[in-house]
């Protein structure tokens, strides 16, 4: 029986764990990518992609500074301040049910 077009089969996706510790078995070389990737059952071009991610990526951990700590700073002081606007607007809600004689958790 075929699939019609519109019932597609998703893709498997994988963790960040998984796929590290998959890669770096691949970059210790006990094992064949094949081996590791009948193993684990994926396709061993994802095994060698992961491997080289890792190969690529490793000297990033080991910078100072952390290159990517500025962007991380800015999207939390972001998430901050819309916690705070949003408190706001929750507490004049709040005023507001109360003046009109409403309970703050009513749905109508």
């Amino acid at each position: 029986m075929r699939q019609s077009r519109s019932m597609k089969r998703k893709r498997k996706q994988y963790s960040g764990a998984f796929k590290a510790r998959v890669g770096l078995d691949a970059m210790m070389g006990i094992k064949t990518v094949a081996q590791l990737a009948r193993e684990h059952q994926v396709h061993p071009v994802l095994v060698s992609q992961w491997k080289a991610t890792i190969r690529e990526r490793l000297p990033e951990l080991f910078e100072r500074g952390q290159p990517g700590s500025d962007d991380h700073e800015r999207k939390l002081a972001a998430l901050h301040e819309k916690i705070g606007e949003l408190t706001v607007s929750l507490d004049w809600l709040k005023k507001k049910c109360r003046q009109l004689g409403l309970s703050p958790h009513d749905e109508r």
